[in-house]
């Protein structure tokens, strides 16, 4: 199972325990994340997630929403990961708040590669001990050095 995301994200792109009480304060945070590690527009990044928002919830279940969104700027897809310090309410398909959030930021132009960005996240974080994991981790680092690794190489 390989759950290697190592080329969508960066060690300052992790965030462990956020404090946010709703999703406009969740989305306008993984904003800043993402004008911190890619240099993005904060604005721009979180009004592209809310826009994208309003076709539905990108909550998927088990506590994990994937919120993403095409941005003008970038010129490769990247995706900024938060655990909350305590669950939201996403109007996730199960229901269930959310505590752990990968958003996923795109240029314009990104048609299939957006997508299939989309499908490796989504894959990997339907894997229920790689979400345990990631949960558990004790620092943003431990989280990170998750969401970079193969874990094929370490069976080897």
């Amino acid at each position: 199972m390989m759950n290697d995301l190592s080329d969508l994200i960066r060690p300052e792109a992790v965030v462990r325990g956020l404090a946010v009480a709703s999703k406009k304060a969740l989305f306008q945070q993984l904003g800043l994340l993402a004008a911190t590690a890619y240099g993005l527009d904060a604005k721009t990044a979180s009004d592209a997630l809310t826009e994208r928002e309003k076709l539905g919830s990108t909550g998927f279940g088990g506590g994990v929403a994937i919120p993403h969104a095409r941005v003008a700027g970038l010129v490769t897809i990247r995706c900024v990961v938060a655990t909350l310090a305590k669950p939201i309410d996403v109007g996730a398909v199960d229901e269930l708040p959310v505590d752990l959030v990968v958003a996923l930021f795109s240029p314009p132009g990104a048609g299939a590669d957006h997508l299939k960005a989309l499908a490796r996240v989504s894959r990997a974080l339907r894997d229920g001990q790689f979400v345990a994991k990631l949960r558990g981790a004790g620092s943003k680092d431990a989280m990170y050095v998750l969401l970079a690794r193969d874990e094929a190489r370490d069976a080897a």
